[in-house]
């Protein structure tokens, strides 16, 4: 085995580790997204899962329920892209920026 090829597989394996690490990391981690200036609030891990949900009462309309179904959507996007733009921002610092991508690892 040329040293070259034993240096890449080094690098191989810091870089599995550093990702193991990563995602265990966000297995702890929660996003928060709001919508109707707080009146619905989501929680998601950094697996994107919704973990809870909080909606006001003041958000509680019967004569309108689609609008609270929207406020519902609106948050829980919110929250899972901010997860999402971290997950990503983390991957690029973690892989040099070279674009890996790794369908699945999250």
């Amino acid at each position: 085995m040329s040293r070259q090829f034993g240096n890449l597989i080094k690098q191989a394996q810091a870089l599995q580790e550093k990702m193991l690490r990563f995602q265990q990391e966000l297995d702890a981690k929660e996003f928060e997204g709001q919508s109707g200036g707080g009146l619905v609030k989501a929680v998601v891990n950094g697996k994107l899962m919704l973990l809870s949900l909080n909606i006001s009462k003041e958000a509680i309309s019967p004569d309108d329920p689609e609008m609270l179904e929207d406020l519902i959507f609106a948050a829980i996007k919110s929250a899972q892209e901010k997860a999402a733009n971290t997950i990503k921002e983390e991957m690029n610092k973690i892989t040099g920026g070279m674009g890996i991508n790794l369908p699945g690892l999250f």
